[in-house]
């Protein structure tokens, strides 16, 4: 490990912001070190590590800006990872750092980085569990990942989150088949945001026997109500959050842990396949009339 590499762990464990900007940067794009760095990673404590999911629209980052403002207003601090849809044409986060969240930039106790999904199919990046783990390893009391919104595929915050909050809207009436099933199987914590508007009770009733018809556990899932823009319900959802932590953190462990760990092996696997590069290679053979994608695979990559 290289003096650089040593000095910058140190900064990033004593919480230096701009250390652990870096430390992120490194890990997110596999830079000279970041091996290093995530191998040499402490954990002083359980930081719980909270996803907010939900559909387009639903408020979540109205709602995580409302929880952060609680959080510091305890002395305590918080990192987010906002994930944002990648764009097409330099694969960098599409929305940037998050203006509804621009009042909390300068407080010291908040530390904020937007995350491009970068191709990855369900609604995290592929390179978060490791910066997650960075995180980890400074001086937070809580960290807030917030992903996309793209529907189904997002369960696989369940693999990260030691506690998941599905953010929900009234929107659908009292109609929550509408949700997609595996979305809705994720939560530890339901939150009805802009449960000010029409339709919210008899939305909040359905949610409420949805819970309530799922195997008995030793955590009783809560239905919250908000209004997120009002601050209403942010005090019933961190006391919701750190119920869960005493309740649900160990029990979740070895799950989290074997999905974390299966995700790391698939990726390191995946190191030598080149999207770009398999997308030259496919334009070059699928103009053949006998091109089969199933054989173009086993030749090019499986029997290999």
């Amino acid at each position: 490990m290289t003096s650089t590499t040593s000095t910058l762990i140190q900064q990033l464990q004593q919480g230096d912001k701009k250390a652990l900007a870096r430390c992120i940067t490194i890990v997110e794009n596999e830079l000279e070190g970041y091996h290093e760095i995530l191998t040499s990673l402490k954990f002083k404590k359980n930081v719980p590590v909270i996803g907010i999911t939900g559909p387009p629209g639903a408020g979540k980052s109205t709602l995580i800006n409302a929880v952060i403002k609680k959080i510091t207003q305890q002395g305590k601090s918080v990192g987010i990872i906002a994930i944002d849809p990648t764009s097409p044409f330099n694969y960098g986060s599409l929305l940037g750092d998050r203006l509804r969240m621009a009042e909390h930039f300068n407080n010291e106790n908040v530390f904020i980085r937007s995350i491009a999904t970068r191709g990855s199919l369900g609604g995290l990046s592929a390179a978060i569990i490791e910066i997650v783990d960075v995180m980890r390893a400074s001086t937070f009391d809580y960290i807030i990942v917030e992903t996309v919104g793209v529907g189904q595929s997002e369960v696989e915050i369940v693999g990260l989150a030691d506690t998941t909050i599905l953010v929900l809207v009234p929107e659908a009436g009292d109609d929550v088949q509408s949700i997609k099933s595996g979305v809705m199987e994720i939560a530890d914590v339901y939150v009805v945001n802009k449960s000010d508007r029409d339709g919210a009770n008899t939305f909040m009733k359905n949610i409420v026997q949805l819970v309530h018809s799922k195997p008995l556990s030793n955590w009783n899932i809560p239905v919250i109500k908000a209004v997120a823009t009002k601050g209403v319900g942010v005090d019933e959802l961190l006391d919701a959050i750190n119920k869960h932590q005493e309740v649900g953190m160990n029990t979740k462990r070895p799950y989290l842990l074997t999905e974390k760990a299966y995700r790391i092996i698939q990726n390191f696997k995946m190191k030598s396949v080149s999207k770009q590069d398999l997308k030259l290679q496919i334009e070059k053979e699928y103009v053949k009339a006998d091109f089969n994608l199933y054989r173009f695979v086993e030749e090019k990559f499986i029997r290999k």
